[in-house]
């Protein structure tokens, strides 16, 4: 089907079969530096590639093809705002950025399947969207993927956002692999986005003078504790987030105040925990005992409803919006939802906030990363460079995925058609909003659902700049948020890149040992397993391979290190 705006979209092309990886041909360049990336001296030869590229693109120039060009892009659909054929996105592109897309589009339930399929088949298009970084690693080795950082000299905004905002420490150890190079385009931001915390009954907070920003874990215990002997044949919290991690949500917002990973901060990531001279494995550190016996308190005090660790998300959600407990772990997006479902249920009384979280055994800290980790960013097919367009195809991602102006433009839209500017802010025009009732209440019109702005495919981190990230936030997110920036955000761990065959047998070991803290956690917490048998499960972690897993990590990193320092690959 042709989209109106010059797009066409191919959809359900079925299963592909897994074919030999492809190699990427036509890249006339030398491996780059395991530190740094190719500099003028290993240029890529653009003859006969420089179709729709500007002459002269630079930081702050709007990006504009020579003529019209069309791109492949692999597209995310996602359910909440479906792909249409006469989306103002994909029509201001065409009008001011001469670009169309050929569109093959995947359901967001099963994206990451359709996703391997099409690389591993050697037919994605140019354009891969919606990739989280860790992703692309299982296609590196077989080719079918462009090694983009011997590419980003040809993206100036890239490069000064990374420049600017220090974000080179990250990108080595979120993003290189061990032959020096990555293979993914990050979302980037200029400032951390803390977005979980607990929420609470505000009005029933208020009603008993409690702090929304208790010092210390003691603190925040004892207001529980209140609200307990206010509301005593009650659960003060009855929590969700627990696939696949008991817990998951709420210990990983927790723990970097304890000094660990846990929750789906420990499974989504490698598991090791950097304790400032060698990785080890958090699920089995000191201060990740120390977390759980503090969730085991809750539990054993009565405040902590032992069903939080397998109950699912519309359970623990209907105990808050009944009334049955008064805590449950959320973001800013669930504050007007819960609004909606307290109204619908007839408890006109509720109010919700979100606390700033405490201070911890390990200070007032923050997860490390945050501003490219946890962000999905975007891959490019190798077959790409062998293109026509593949110069312009360069800067038009630069543009749009890097560029102020294009941050601004995938978030806000069209200026005189979705915002207005009023001196140095945004206003959203009338009738259109970012979520229903959020920004401008009776709004019939939202950016993503019939504009295709505020969408993952186009737009990285929420517009990347301090700016943009904050710009649409209610005043209580923005509140929320301004008050955890005030925490130490723990250092990047430095990185350590596995090989192909290493990181086969790293997969087995980190599944291993994920299985085995999932069922200790959940157990220690509720008291089905007493704290006093934790050496049983450390034994039982090595069981699973964990001292050999740490031990290759940190191989891996001490390999990495010295590569560094001698200015070479790891090849």
């Amino acid at each position: 089907m042709t989209q109106r705006a010059g797009a066409t979209t191919r959809r359900g092309r079925g299963a592909v079969a897994l074919v030999a990886a492809i190699a990427a041909g036509g890249l006339a360049l030398s491996g780059c530096a395991a530190g740094g990336d190719e500099t003028d001296e290993n240029a890529f030869d653009f003859t006969g590639k420089e179709v729709g590229a500007m002459a002269d693109y630079g930081v702050g120039d709007t990006f504009k093809a020579t003529e019209p060009v069309e791109f492949g892009l692999f597209y995310r659909d996602h359910e909440g705002y479906p792909l249409q054929e006469d989306w103002p996105i994909l029509q201001a592109l065409e009008e001011n950025q001469n670009v169309t897309f050929d569109i093959e589009s995947a359901p967001r339930a099963g994206y990451e399947d359709a996703r391997g399929a099409a690389i591993a088949s050697g037919n994605a298009p140019d354009i891969i969207s919606v990739t989280y970084p860790g992703q692309e690693t299982p296609f590196v080795a077989g080719g079918a993927l462009l090694p983009v950082s011997d590419f980003v000299q040809y993206m100036p905004n890239f490069l000064d956002k990374v420049e600017k905002w220090n974000l080179q420490d990250d990108i080595d150890a979120v993003l290189r692999k061990d032959d020096g190079k990555f293979y993914l385009l990050p979302g980037v931001s200029e400032i951390v986005v803390p977005q979980y915390s607990y929420v609470v009954r505000k009005d029933i907070w208020d009603e008993l003078g409690l702090s929304y920003e208790p010092e210390s874990y003691d603190e925040f215990k004892a207001d529980l504790m209140k609200v307990k002997e206010a509301y005593p044949d009650k659960y003060v919290i009855s929590d969700q987030y627990n696939d696949p991690d008991p817990l998951g949500g709420a210990l990983n917002m927790v723990a970097p105040n304890f000094g660990t990973h846990a929750g789906w901060g420990l499974s989504a990531g490698t598991g090791a925990w950097w304790n400032g001279e060698e990785f080890e494995y958090a699920g089995a550190s000191d201060a990740y005992k120390e977390l759980i016996e503090f969730f085991h308190g809750l539990v054993e005090d009565g405040l902590l409803d032992p069903a939080s660790v397998t109950q699912t998300d519309d359970d623990a959600k209907a105990s808050f919006f009944n009334g049955d407990s008064f805590v449950i772990a959320g973001n800013d997006q669930f504050l007007p939802s819960a609004m909606t479902s307290f109204s619908e249920v007839g408890n006109t009384d509720a109010e919700v906030a979100l606390i700033r979280l405490p201070e911890g055994p390990a200070g007032d800290k923050l997860a490390a990363g945050g501003r490219i980790d946890g962000i999905p960013g975007l891959m490019i097919s190798a077959k790409a460079a062998d293109q026509p367009y593949f110069k312009a195809l360069l800067q038009y991602l630069d543009w749009q995925y890097y560029s102020d102006e294009g941050l601004e433009f995938a978030k806000w839209g069209v200026e005189g058609l979705t915002f207005e500017r009023n001196g140095d802010t945004r206003e959203l025009a009338a009738d259109w909003d970012r979520a229903k009732d959020l920004l401008n209440p009776g709004a019939t019109k939202l950016l993503n659902v019939d504009g295709g702005f505020a969408n993952g495919v186009w737009m990285a981190a929420e517009g990347g700049t301090e700016d943009l990230r904050t710009s649409m936030m209610a005043p209580a997110t923005k509140e929320f948020v301004d008050s955890m920036l005030t925490k130490e955000q723990w250092p990047t761990a430095p990185a350590a890149p596995l090989t192909e065959l290493e990181n086969e047998q790293a997969g087995l070991w980190k599944t291993a040992l994920i299985d085995t803290v999932r069922q200790a956690t959940a157990a220690f917490i509720v008291g089905d397993r007493s704290l006093s048998d934790w050496d049983a499960y450390l034994a039982e972690l090595n069981t699973a391979g964990m001292d050999q897993y740490i031990d290759m990590l940190n191989e891996a990193q001490k390999r990495h290190a010295e590569a560094v320092e001698n200015g070479g690959s790891e090849d």
